[in-house]
């Protein structure tokens, strides 16, 4: 027996954006920790001014690279709030609310506060493996309840299910979802995608080495880990010439691998303790950089930034 979801009643829907604010480089931030695991706002704070200064377009916080799924539903208030007030405007904020309950989504929505907000990111529901008929549905009762724009996540290497072209599409008709951050690496289906979507409906990468090639068939831009730490780099891959940006892009070849080797955020936590900006600790059950991984990290920063 299927539990009907509860409407919710939230008003008129505030769709007061551009479309702009959501192109070139968006950053998923990390969430910095002491070494007792407790959240390090002031390195927040000072990731926060980093990628600002450094260039990118707008913040998206509370996402996989937050490590959202071992912060309390407290701390994820606290992070938010911290993210706003240090923000202060600069950027727009996209906020990272999924999940694989659709009603404990829609809850979620009717008691968040979207002061300062521009837009949610969505995840595909993880775990459960629904039907496509399945995900359309979710995201609809979603997008129907959010009093701000949503934009779809498809990331199978997750969440184990794929979203499919066409029912990326068929999302994309819906008047509050504005863009999918395609994670699948499979550029046929972000292809079919591209060919048929809305002409404002956003296709972002959610691949840092597939910028490039996402752009090349309509993309709008990036979702990015590493960008955390080269915020500059992912300004001139989005913003730069032709030659800029091919030559940004291809300076990443060597250390994106390693960013994933024990999993993300692993990897560019360790390069931005490597830089000064935060620690690299993170909550169980990811752990640290390895020493041979924190060795090959090292060695790549210093070789790219000599003493």
């Amino acid at each position: 027996m299927s539990i009907p979801l509860i409407p919710l009643s939230l008003g008129p829907k505030p769709i007061l954006f551009h479309m702009n604010q959501f192109k070139g480089t968006g950053v998923a931030l990390v969430t910095p920790f002491h070494d007792d695991c407790s959240i390090d706002f002031s390195g927040l704070k000072k990731l926060i001014d980093h990628v600002i200064n450094g260039g990118v377009d707008y913040l998206v916080v509370l996402g996989t690279t937050g490590e959202t799924a071992t912060l309390t539903a407290s701390e994820k208030k606290q992070v938010l709030k911290a993210c706003l007030e240090y923000n202060a405007g600069r950027v727009p904020v996209v906020y990272g609310l999924g999940g694989n309950n659709t009603q404990n989504v829609l809850n979620d929505i009717s008691s968040t506060d979207f002061t300062g907000i521009s837009a949610i990111l969505s995840v595909s529901p993880f775990y459960n493996k629904p039907s496509q008929a399945g995900i359309i549905a979710h995201y609809t009762a979603i997008a129907d309840n959010c009093p701000i724009p949503v934009i779809l996540y498809n990331v199978p290497g997750r969440t184990m299910s794929n979203m499919t072209a066409a029912t990326t599409l068929r999302l994309a008709d819906h008047p509050n979802i504005i863009g999918m951050k395609e994670a699948s690496g499979n550029l046929e289906q972000c292809m079919q995608i591209a060919a048929d979507k809305p002409k404002d409906f956003l296709l972002i990468s959610g691949d840092d080495l597939m910028t490039k090639a996402m752009y090349s068939i309509g993309g709008s831009g990036v979702i990015s880990v590493l960008a955390n730490a080269l915020p500059a780099t992912f300004k001139a891959i989005c913003h730069g010439s032709e030659k800029e940006s091919l030559k940004a892009i291809f300076s990443i070849l060597e250390i994106n691998p390693y960013m994933y080797q024990e999993g993300n955020p692993t990897g560019v936590k360790n390069l931005l303790m490597h830089m000064g900006i935060c620690e690299d600790q993170l909550r169980l059950p990811m752990l640290r950089a390895s020493l041979e991984l924190n060795q090959k990290i090292k060695f790549l920063y210093q070789k790219s930034n000599p003493a």
